[in-house]
């Protein structure tokens, strides 16, 4: 270890927290990001409601904890980011670039939710009433019907529910027409096609106003130069919260972190007293325990814990080095058709997407700062020019902004989603989670790296970390990988009935950050790095 410190020693100078308190802060803010607000409920209300919190909870025990007090003092530990600490393990410093090249892909295509929700700020302020609440716009079609206006009818499918039937008759619609079709209802019919093809203005609002949404793939349209303008300024936004390293970015994260926080809190008293909330309630969290017998349950639980605590992307890691870093549719669809039922429409969205913002912020500049710590760390001479820092961190933004330009084109929702499937979740990230577990667990050896933690803290951890970090944590990680390599189904978006051509697949070959951990053997000079730490 010696040997290590030394060569860390020989960089320059490394910044520090101003305290504990602001890295305490930084973490906080890093982990409750836009995954918890739109994947979190949605994966809970699909997969048995309140049944699936025993997956979720056992993987954040057995998974999510250990790996994050793992990478957090990892980075402690050596003082270096995510390539660097692989200096204690050399063989698998193929796994630290797969994550600097994650997180760099991640840093592209997860600033560009931040653009979108930037134009619903500022749609929210420009006019006099939230622009997704009627059909009265120019990108509004004649389907365009709000989805609180009662349609005066009733649908085949209420009727067959009525009498319990899967095959209606004319006598059926005749009898239900006799009970219902009287009093207030009088002049109620039932339903026809065009009746219930209707368009809500929040999803139209969404898909023409704002994604502009072309036919596929392979028609990219024009730029959305509203949404390049906004993408612009939130890269601008994390440049100015990043460039000056964590004494600046300590500071920030008060407001970023600390504001989701009062908000969630709001609409959840909000929502509390809203009539009907307990019956909401018990729809969305009645436990279907038969949902805990599909594997796809357990598979979405532990990437979702990886993906809520950052791991895996070199940003914790970073982070600590300094103390001695469904998606779219309920976000954009869901929530603000939810903001139309409030008191205030305006306030209220503009106090939501203000959260978003500030939590999309907080998570994106601690991945850029994971990242950026990796690269800088291994280039030192980046740190010892006047103004490296700033520089470097400039033009790598500059890059991803003009690489995330395809990303707000007509077409640019669907290349959101292939970043979003192939390059920075999923089976990747599990992949680069049981390497990292066992270079630390099984290659350094469990009781050497036992020592070294002894040395930070002046004691042995419990026994219950060591036995995730050799058994718990290495086998949850292969197992949900491999379950979700045989269920694996290649991309399609339901809501657009899109299955994404063979040669849009193929694209993902550009941003598979696994191909870098093969053949990641280093040279003779590292081996004998390991030696002489071995003999240390």
């Amino acid at each position: 270890l010696q040997v290590i410190m030394v060569e860390a020693a020989a960089v320059a100078e490394r910044e520090q927290w101003s305290s504990w308190a602001d890295f305490i802060m930084s973490c906080i803010g890093y982990a409750i990001g836009l995954g918890n607000v739109w994947r979190f409920p949605y994966l809970c209300y699909q997969n048995g409601g309140g049944a699936f919190l025993i997956p979720y909870c056992i993987s954040l025990v057995f998974c999510g904890a250990p790996l994050f007090i793992l990478e957090t003092s990892w980075g402690q530990l050596l003082s270096v980011g995510g390539l660097g600490m692989f200096k204690i393990c050399p063989i698998f410093k193929g796994v630290g670039i797969a994550a600097a090249v994650m997180a760099f892909w991640l840093n592209i295509y997860y600033i560009v939710v931040l653009s979108w929700a930037a134009t619903y700020l500022y749609n929210s302020f420009t006019m006099s009433d939230v622009p997704w609440k009627n059909c009265d716009h120019e990108w509004n079609t004649p389907n365009c019907r709000s989805e609180y206006i009662k349609i005066p009818c009733d649908s085949n499918r209420t009727i067959a529910d009525f009498f319990n039937v899967k095959v209606l008759t004319h006598d059926h619609i005749h009898e239900y027409k006799k009970q219902f079709f009287v009093g207030d209802k009088i002049n109620w019919t039932v339903c026809s096609t065009a009746d219930l093809s209707v368009v809500s203005p929040v999803k139209e609002f969404w898909n023409h106003r704002v994604l502009g949404i072309s036919a596929g793939l392979d028609s990219p349209g024009g730029i959305r130069w509203d949404l390049a303008f906004f993408l612009l300024l939130v890269w601008i936004i994390c440049y100015l919260c990043i460039f000056k390293g964590v004494k600046w970015t300590g500071k920030v994260v008060y407001l970023t972190a600390s504001f989701p926080y009062m908000m969630l809190f709001c609409l959840l008293i909000r929502g509390l007293t809203l009539e009907g909330a307990g019956v909401g309630l018990e729809f969305y969290l009645k436990p279907d325990f038969s949902k805990l017998l599909e594997s796809k349950v357990w598979v979405d639980a532990v990437t979702q814990v990886f993906f809520s605590y950052g791991l895996g992307l070199g940003a914790l890691v970073a982070l600590g080095t300094e103390v001695a870093q469904a998606g779219p549719g309920l976000l954009f669809l869901a929530y603000p058709s939810g903001i139309l039922q409030l008191p205030y429409t305006q306030f209220w969205s503009v106090l939501f997407f203000l959260m978003v913002l500030f939590l999309g912020v907080d998570s994106q500049f601690c991945t850029m700062e994971g990242f950026f710590t990796a690269i800088i760390d291994e280039f030192p001479q980046i740190r010892r020019q006047k103004y490296g820092r700033e520089i470097f961190v400039g033009v790598i933004c500059i890059i991803s902004y003009l690489i995330g330009l395809t990303t707000v084109t007509e077409g640019g929702f669907y290349v959101f989603q292939l970043f979003d499937f192939y390059a920075a979740s999923g089976w990747a990230l599990l992949w680069l989670l049981f390497f990292e577990c066992i270079a630390i667990s099984w290659s350094l050896g469990i009781d050497r790296w036992y020592e070294h933690m002894k040395s930070m803290i002046g004691y042995y951890p419990s026994g219950w970390w060591k036995f995730c970090w050799v058994f718990a944590t290495p086998s949850v990680c292969f197992g949900v990988l491999l379950f979700g390599l045989i269920k694996y189904q290649p991309l399609r978006i339901d809501a657009y009935n899109y299955d994404y051509p063979v040669w849009g697949h193929k694209i993902k070959l550009l941003c598979r950050p696994d191909i870098e951990i093969k053949g990641a053997m280093e040279n003779a000079e590292n081996m004998e790095l390991v030696e002489d730490f071995t003999r240390t």
